[in-house]
């Protein structure tokens, strides 16, 4: 019976201590994850549970995106306008072209229109279609080569009040305008805010 417990107050307080450290939670007052727990986390997806309820949404976004880029075309509301038509310079561009009279946007129809005009006249008269086919050939190729030289003089009043106005011409700026030139007025997105001969200042 002397001998049932001959530890000293020493190692009990160490026991003690003992006890205590493993009943606090390793790290940031949590315990320390297991193996099992770890390689579980691991082997989560990062993706989605739902890959279709996910989906839907970023199509619904995307979609809500667009349509709100396409009613800023129509009202011309800078804020949601596509990134290739945002800026002030962009937006100078398109008021120096929409205020002018450009021969390219008149090309498209006309072609249809002679197009069209030639193939009645061949339902007519075959002779009649060979001379007409050859004439309107003939002007299709002059008002491609005029407009052409109208777009050669378009690009180079865009460089040069570009510059003037805001000191440098950014990239891509003079072709933007040119290709809007050759777009039809009623056509064009973003949709015209001046009139013809209303240039910006």
């Amino acid at each position: 019976m002397l001998s049932r417990d001959r530890r000293s107050p020493a190692d009990d307080d160490a026991t003690t201590h003992d006890e205590a450290s493993a009943a606090t939670p390793a790290g940031k007052g949590r315990p320390t994850p297991t193996r099992r727990e770890a390689e579980a986390a691991r082997r989560r997806p990062l993706v989605p549970a739902d890959r279709k309820a996910a989906a839907k949404t970023a199509r619904a976004a995307q979609r809500e995106q667009r349509q709100r880029e396409y009613e800023a075309m129509l009202s011309g509301d800078e804020r949601f306008l596509p990134l290739r038509d945002k800026g002030p310079v962009r937006r100078y561009v398109r008021d120096f072209v929409d205020g002018r009279r450009n021969l390219g946007e008149y090309f498209i129809p006309f072609s249809l229109v002679a197009v069209g005009a030639v193939l009645l006249v061949g339902f007519l008269d075959a002779e009649i279609a060979a001379v007409t086919t050859l004439v309107v050939i003939f002007v299709l190729y002059a008002m491609m080569l005029i407009t052409v030289v109208d777009g050669f003089i378009l690009s180079r009043q865009l460089r040069k009040r570009v510059a003037a106005r805001f000191g440098e011409v950014p990239r891509g700026v003079v072709m933007y305008g040119v290709i809007r030139a050759f777009q039809i007025r009623s056509r064009r997105l973003p949709r015209p805010k001046v009139d013809r001969g209303r240039y910006p200042a």
